[in-house]
């Protein structure tokens, strides 16, 4: 089942041999295509495990892996739009908690997909690693039930 040139209008990184990595925050870079499956119910996970932002008071670095897990609707994000976004972070001045709610609020705006969580595994610094995760479901619906429940039952002793 391969896709016609109409359902890959749009995206315009993959296969791109002239990318251009944005070093400030460009969530214009997100690009989505047609979910070719929106009757199924599935999960879609992203592991990105060389993400960088800056704290916004010290200007050091932070270092961290991204893992995003969503239920598609009728779009989904493309993957080399995506790497693209999270590199745009690199000189972004944020806290860990605002990077992982950003990440999310924009995937939500991209796609608007079913359910969506976003969790930011950050290195240590200082002696404390921050984790921090935030989701949603879509409202009125199963999955917003299904946002509450893992938000207050998630990475429970």
């Amino acid at each position: 089942m391969s896709r016609s040139e109409q359902e890959l209008d749009g995206i315009t990184l993959l296969g791109d041999n002239n990318t251009q990595y944005k070093t400030e925050y460009a969530p214009e870079v997100l690009e989505a295509f047609d979910n070719k499956h929106p009757d199924n119910e599935y999960l879609v996970k992203f592991v990105c495990p060389e993400f960088t932002s800056l704290c916004p008071m010290t200007g050091q670095p932070d270092f961290a892996t991204i893992y995003i897990r969503y239920i598609p609707d009728v779009k989904m994000v493309e993957s080399k739009s995506l790497k693209l976004y999270l590199f745009s972070f690199r000189n972004q001045g944020d806290f860990h908690e605002d990077c992982v709610n950003i990440i999310m609020k924009d995937l939500i705006l991209l796609m608007q997909p079913k359910y969506i969580e976003v969790l930011g595994e950050f290195t240590p610094r200082g002696g404390i690693a921050i984790h921090p995760f935030a989701n949603y479901g879509r409202p009125g619906t199963r999955f917003e039930k299904m946002a509450e429940n893992r938000l207050f039952t998630y990475d429970l002793p």
